[in-house]
């Protein structure tokens, strides 16, 4: 990396722990750092944050909580892991707070880890995790406050315990450097880019031939005029008036799909809509296909639809959600694709099913596959960020926790079901509401 885009790097991460620490103030800093899709998780089990806005509410508790206390703050960078194309960049570090309450002196021990991206020349904020040595069980003791003043003999034992399990989780987090190669924001850009290529070049391949044939028909329709055989003109007149239709036709089909894609890929209001789930997850299941297809020719896949059209329309972030069920079919067919390569059998037939269902009041998505299975010994690790099952490379182990928290936040679950050797299935349970 060069020194200025480096410089750049380090000068954007200093910002935000600032603002983080509310040292700056400045909702143009702000606006100029953050994704207005951040993500991020505080130190309280109710600081999730999915948009620049929660992020905005965040600061904002963080200062009525300290108002009044000599706090300060120090940052500690310990470990920075760039990708090979230098546009992600995760630093791992230590923020030390001191505040002083009642003539008395506490420092607490914050673990900050900050996933950037760089777009257009600049390095943007995309996901940030906080964590302290123990568990906070209130929804607004952002700092532990209240527990200080109570524990503080309690603290500083519990913050050496917890020291050996974070230098065992910065060893762990030294695997996502091969593995951070691109930011997964819930859908992969060239899978999705490949997909709506081939969704469109159908209807145009349709558009391009007539438009072919109208033209010979054309000369054909000279040739009869110059001859005075009417009946024949007219009859050729009645095929390109036929092309024509055909040709708006699919020009529309062309039109739609560009409005549908252009529909899906926007950034997302964070609102819910009413959002056909049926047609929503037939577009992502076509899109992950065609995507894949378009990366290795040799991938090859039965696709299985079971959309229960009685499920209407239903209220969520068509975005976000879009985002999960591309990443759970894109899992899927890369599961079926891994056996193929590996598997002596010759019988076997790569498959992905897709389901919609209403059950008991809820919505059901189903997305399974009959790939290799999850390991035991995995899945209960399989939402947890940054673990992933793939080879170094080929995975950064955000995406099934993304998905995780999208569901979550539309109040529904997100279930894995899977027997090694022989198939996988995600369910994602979400209540119309």
């Amino acid at each position: 990396m060069n020194a200025s885009k480096e410089k750049l790097l380090n000068d954007t991460y200093k910002t935000f722990m600032d603002v983080a620490s509310n040292v700056i103030d400045s909702d143009e800093i702000i606006d100029e750092i953050i994704d207005k899709n951040v993500i991020g998780f505080g130190t309280t089990i109710d600081e999730k944050i999915f948009s620049l806005a929660d992020f905005r509410k965040m600061l904002l508790a963080q200062k009525e909580q300290s108002k009044d206390l000599q706090m300060h703050f120090k940052v500690i960078p310990l470990k920075r892991l760039i990708t090979a194309k230098e546009n992600v960049a995760v630093i791992i570090g230590e923020v030390i707070i001191s505040a002083k309450m009642e003539n008395e002196t506490v420092d607490i021990y914050l673990r900050f880890s900050t996933v950037l991206e760089y777009r257009q020349e600049k390095w943007i904020i995309i996901h940030f995790h906080a964590s302290k040595p123990e568990n906070v069980e209130s929804e607004k003791d952002t700092f532990g406050i209240d527990d200080w003043k109570q524990k503080n003999e309690e603290l500083e034992r519990k913050v050496a315990e917890k020291t050996s399990e974070l230098r065992q989780s910065l060893e762990n987090l030294k695997a996502t450097q091969a593995q951070l190669i691109q930011s997964e924001k819930m859908a992969s850009l060239g899978e999705l880019t490949a997909g709506i290529a081939h969704e469109i070049q159908n209807p145009l391949n349709f558009v391009n031939n007539f438009s072919e044939l109208n033209q010979e028909l054309v000369d054909e329709l000279d040739e009869e005029l110059n001859k005075g055989d009417i009946e024949e003109a007219k009859a050729i007149a009645k095929d390109i008036k036929d092309n024509e239709s055909k040709i708006n036709h699919h020009g529309k089909r062309a039109d739609a799909i560009v409005k549908g894609m252009l529909q899906h890929s926007r950034k997302s209001t964070a609102e819910k809509e009413p959002t056909d789930i049926n047609k929503l997850t037939d577009e992502y299941l076509r899109l992950a296909y065609h995507g894949l297809r378009a990366k290795d020719k040799s991938f090859n896949a039965t696709l299985e639809t079971d959309f229960d059209e009685s499920i209407g329309k239903v209220h969520v972030i068509p975005q976000d959600m879009g985002r999960v069920i591309l990443n759970l079919i894109t899992n899927a067919f890369y599961a079926c694709n891994e056996k193929k390569k590996e598997t002596k059998d010759s019988n076997y037939k790569p498959t992905v099913s897709v389901s919609t269902k209403k059950e008991k009041g809820n919505i059901v998505i189903s997305v399974k596959d009959n790939g290799n299975g999850v390991p035991k010994d995995a899945l209960d690790k399989i939402f947890q960020p940054f673990f992933t099952t793939k080879p170094t490379g080929e995975g950064t182990g955000l995406g099934l926790s993304m998905s995780y928290d999208i569901v979550k936040a539309h109040g529904g679950e997100l279930l894995v079901a899977t027997e090694e050797g022989k198939y996988t299935e995600f369910k994602i349970i979400i209540t119309d509401s």
